[in-house]
């Protein structure tokens, strides 16, 4: 794995937000295995305590019950912290066309509260998740960082927004932000329930429990799809950057581009069930293909991505395997 050597400040803290959701609990995770010590900053209102009950034992894990829309919770967690990632927010294109309001309270204002909390108590770097959907209907591929199209859904306006104030914050108070575009992420912990559940652990539990997936439009689209492990190469890769690269956004992704309905069929292939989905209507918002350049993201954080799709997705079956009731 790429981040298993990087080398922090003894004693270096880290406070992750969002920290019991999927790629928060695996930062958690990552930091603790690296030596670091790691707060842990979750509302619990999309992510699981579960996620993180085996890290409660852990020297160095502080768990934070707190909502990043409260200004004062953010300034409590943020005291005698070197870096900063912020990955709370709510994900779903679906579900922000249905709830702008609270998309915009919870993952805008949220995020800026975080921002206004790092530069306050002096915060060495911020590192935020943004999303893929901020290239919205731009139709070249692969998307390239300053090509961006209309924006297709209230998440991605947010995503857009935090961009913009991450860049204001490193411009006007000197606060070394990075911006974080992920491609499709997936592995272990990805939770697979529920109507805005992500797609690979969706079909995994589907098929597990003898049920039939439902794929979105007609299975042509296309995406980057990006294990874990890179996205947790990524971010602390970010907290080494120079500031020179501050006030950025990056691609986060292998680069590859998979179809969705070869994956569903390869998922079949491998847990060895034989059921032929169907097929729905389009997801409103939806961006039909989309695949990254990540050349900026290697040349100015270092990015190199072990994980390619297929060693990912294999990995990924096995834990949904082993973890899956």
């Amino acid at each position: 794995m790429g981040y298993l050597n990087l080398q922090f400040e003894k004693n270096s803290v880290f406070l992750v937000t969002g920290g019991a959701g999927f790629i928060g609990s695996n930062l958690c995770e990552a930091i603790l295995n690296l030596g670091y010590q790691v707060r842990c900053l979750d509302d619990l209102s999309t992510g699981k305590q579960e996620n993180v009950d085996f890290l409660m034992d852990r020297v160095g894990y502080t768990f934070i019950k707190g909502d990043i829309k409260d200004l004062d919770t953010c300034m409590r967690a943020c005291k005698g912290v070197d870096y900063v990632m912020n990955e709370a927010a709510w994900g779903s294109v679906p579900r922000s066309i249905e709830m702008p309001l609270f998309y915009e309270e919870n993952n805008i204002r949220g995020t800026l509260n975080m921002m206004e909390a790092a530069r306050t108590q002096g915060v060495k770097k911020f590192v935020y998740a943004s999303s893929s959907s901020v290239y919205g209907d731009h139709p070249v591929l692969p998307k390239v960082e300053g090509q961006e199209g209309n924006l297709l859904s209230p998440y991605a306006l947010t995503k857009r927004a935090d961009e913009e104030y991450g860049k204001l914050y490193k411009r006007l108070y000197g606060l070394d932000t990075y911006g974080l575009r992920y491609f499709n992420v997936f592995g272990r912990r990805q939770d697979p329930d529920g109507a805005y559940a992500a797609v690979i652990p969706k079909f995994i539990r589907q098929l597990l429990h003898g049920e039939v997936p439902i794929i979105n439009g007609d299975g042509k689209q296309s995406r980057d799809f990006t294990y874990i492990d890179n996205v947790i190469e990524a971010n602390l890769k970010a907290c080494l950057a120079p500031s020179e690269a501050a006030g950025e956004a990056f691609n986060v992704a292998y680069g590859g581009r998979e179809y969705l309905i070869d994956i569903y069929y390869d998922l079949c292939k491998a847990l060895e069930i034989n059921v032929e989905p169907v097929f729905g209507p389009d997801r409103a918002g939806d961006i039909k293909h989309s695949n990254a350049d990540i050349s900026k993201a290697k040349k100015l954080l270092g990015y190199d991505p072990d994980y390619d799709f297929a060693s990912g997705i294999a990995l990924a079956i096995e834990w949904y395997k082993e973890n899956l009731k």
